[in-house]
C-alpha cells in the first residue's frame, strides 16, 4: 500500500509499578502504526529534555515526546525519570497537521482541575466548524491537529460535567473516527467512537510475578497485551468509555447503535497479523483473503511471491489454494521504514529503491504471481513489477488482496483526493498497462466481506465504495448518522 495509516495508542494503569517502561514496550509493538513521532505521559514528577524532545510537567502529569522512532525518542534515563503507575503513549503519523514536534502526542492541555493528557487514533471530519467555535471562545491552539480540538472541547465540558458526562457531550459534537486514551486526575480513560471505526482493546495482567506487575492495559491492538504478558479481555465497545482508577475498572456505555463501521483496512493492512480484532485473528483473515483471491483470479504461473511484509500472508493463502510454490522474490531491508507511512513523496520513492531487493535466482525465467495487500497510488507497485522483469521474470501477474481503492479516506488514512488514487478513474486494462503487469486481479468486495466474516453494514467500506458512515460534505453518506437523542 502507498498512503498512510492509523496511529497507535496505549494506556496502562498498574497497581504499584511505574507505567513508563511498559508503555515504551507497548509503543514498540505499535511502531508499525506510525513512525513520525512518539510520546509517553504519566502521572507525576520530574523534568528533563534534550535535542528532538520536549518535556512538560505539572503537579500531576509528566510528558516526554519527540520526533522519530520509539527508540530514538526515549533513553533509559528518561524512562527512569517518568514516575507514575498510570500513563498513556502514542506513535504518530500525520493525517491532520504537519509532521512536527508541536503535533506529537500525547498532547497536554489545561482544564479547571489541572491538566489533561490525550492520545488519539483516528480523524475528525468537522474540524473547521469546531475550530471556529473554539477560537470564538478565545481558545488558543498550540498544534494544528484534530486531537487538540478534542482536548479543548473536553476541557470545556469538564467545567460543567464530571468526566463521563464530559465525554458524553464530546461524543455529540465530534464527527469522525476516534479511539482515545486520556490521563487526568490520577485516572485513565479509554474512549471508542460510537461506530467503532478504529480499534481499541482491553487487557489485564493478574500475575504479580510478571515483570510489568498487575493492572490494566488499553491498546490499539491486542499484540501489545500479548507482549506485556497480559490477557486480552475484550474489545472496547463502540460508544463505550472505560474508567480506571485506584485499580478499579468501570464501564459506561454512552451509546448503543444498530450498526458499527469497523475500518476494513485494519484487517487488510494496518493491524499486525498476530493481533485479534473483534474476535478474529488478523492472520486468519488475510490467509482466507489469499485463498479467495486465488479462486477468483487463477492464472497459469510457476511461483507465488509476496510483496513483503504486507503481502506475505495473502500470498501463503493464494499459493495453497492455487497449488503453486510459495517463493520469496524479494528480500526486505528491515532498516527502511514502511513506505506507506512516510510523509513526503520523495522520501517514499527513495525508500522503495532501498527497501526491496529482487532475488534474481528465484524469479529469472519464471511466471510470477505477485501478491500485495492493496494498491493506493500505484507508484510503488509499478516499480516493483519493473524490478522483477528487469531481473528476468518472464511474466508478472499482480494479485491484490483488496478491491480497488476508488475513493479517499477521511477517517484515518492520508489519501485526501481521488486524483491520487490509481483506480479512481481507470479501467482494469488501464491499471494493468500503467503497472506494466501481464495481468491484474483484485479481490471482489463480496470476497473481502466474506473473508472478514462480518456483515457489510458493520464495516467502513468508504474507500472502496465511496459511501461513508459519517457525514462528509460532497460525499455519499449511508444512513448511520447519530442523533443527539440516541445518547
Amino acid at each position: 500500500m502507498s498512503g498512510k495509516e492509523g496511529c497507535g495508542i496505549a494506556g496502562i494503569a498498574l497497581t504499584q509499578n511505574d507505567a513508563a517502561l511498559p508503555l515504551f514496550y507497548a509503543l514498540y509493538a505499535l511502531q508499525h502504526r506510525g513512525q513520525e513521532s512518539a510520546g509517553i505521559a504519566v502521572c507525576n514528577r520530574n523534568k528533563e529534555g534534550k535535542g528532538n524532545e520536549t518535556s512538560a510537567r505539572n503537579d500531576d502529569i509528566q510528558l516526554i515526546r519527540g520526533m522519530g522512532f520509539v527508540h530514538e525518542v526515549f533513553d533509559d534515563e528518561q524512562l527512569k525519570s517518568l514516575k507514575g503507575n498510570i500513563g498513556i503513549g502514542h506513535v504518530r503519523y500525520s493525517t491532520t497537521g504537519a509532521s512536527k514536534l508541536e503535533n506529537a502526542e500525547p498532547l497536554l492541555v489545561n482544564y479547571k482541575n489541572g491538566k489533561i493528557a490525550i492520545a488519539h487514533n483516528g480523524n475528525l471530519v468537522n474540524t473547521a466548524e469546531l475550530g471556529r467555535e473554539l477560537e470564538r471562545e478565545g481558545r488558543i491552539f498550540h498544534s494544528d491537529t484534530d486531537t487538540e480540538m478534542i482536548a479543548q472541547l473536553l476541557a470545556k465540558e469538564l467545567t460543567r460535567h464530571d468526566p463521563i458526562g464530559a465525554i458524553k457531550e464530546l461524543m455529540k459534537r465530534v464527527i469522525g473516527s476516534y479511539s482515545l486514551v486520556i490521563l487526568m486526575d490520577n485516572l485513565l480513560m479509554a474512549v471508542r467512537d460510537p461506530l467503532g471505526i478504529k480499534p481499541l482493546c482491553l487487557g489485564e495482567i493478574k500475575d504479580e510475578k510478571e515483570e510489568i506487575g498487575e493492572g490494566y492495559i488499553i491498546a490499539s491492538e491486542s499484540t501489545v497485551i500479548d507482549m506485556l504478558g497480559g490477557k486480552l479481555v475484550r474489545d472496547v465497545r463502540p460508544g463505550e468509555v472505560l474508567l480506571i482508577k485506584d485499580g478499579n475498572l468501570e464501564s459506561y456505555q454512552l451509546y448503543k447503535g444498530v450498526n458499527t463501521a469497523h475500518c476494513v483496512f485494519e484487517y487488510i493492512y494496518f493491524a499486525r497479523a498476530d493481533s485479534i480484532l473483534d474476535g478474529k485473528l488478523v492472520y486468519d483473515v488475510r490467509r482466507e483473503i489469499g485463498e479467495r483471491l486465488a479462486g477468483e483470479h487463477c492464472v497459469e504461473a510457476d511461483i507465488v511471491s509476496p510483496v513483503p511484509d504486507s503481502g506475505i500472508t495473502f500470498a501463503i493463502g493464494y499459493a495453497r489454494q492455487a497449488g503453486l510454490d510459495y517463493i520469496e522474490g524479494f528480500i526486505k531491508n528491515r532498516y527502511v521504514g514502511r513506505t506507506f507511512i512516510m510523509p513526503e513523496k520523495g522520501t517514499r520513492d527513495t525508500a522503495v529503491r532501498l527497501k526491496l531487493n529482487v532475488v534474481q535466482a528465484n524469479v529469472e525465467g519464471k511466471r510470477v504471481v505477485l501478491v500485495d495487500d492493496s494498491i493506493v497510488r500505484g507508484t510503488t507497485s509499478r516499480r516493483i513489477v519493473a524490478n522483477l522483469k528487469k531481473k528476468g521474470a518472464n511474466e508478472v501477474h499482480l494479485r491484490v488482496g483488496s478491491p480497488p481503492i476508488k475513493a479517499p479516506c477521511y477517517l484515518g488514512i492520508n489519501t485526501p483526493t481521488r486524483a491520487e488514487l490509481l483506480a479512481s478513474n481507470r479501467t482494469m486494462d488501464e491499471i494493468c498497462k500503467f503497472l506494466n503487469a501481464n495481468s491484474i486481479g483484485y479481490l471482489s468486495l463480496e470476497g473481502l466481506i466474506d473473508s472478514v466474516g462480518m456483515d457489510a453494514n458493520n464495516l467502513c467500506l468508504g474507500c472502496l465504495t465511496g459511501k461513508y458512515p459519517v457525514e462528509i460534505p460532497g460525499e455519499v453518506c449511508i444512513a448511520r448518522q447519530l442523533k443527539l437523542t440516541q445518547f
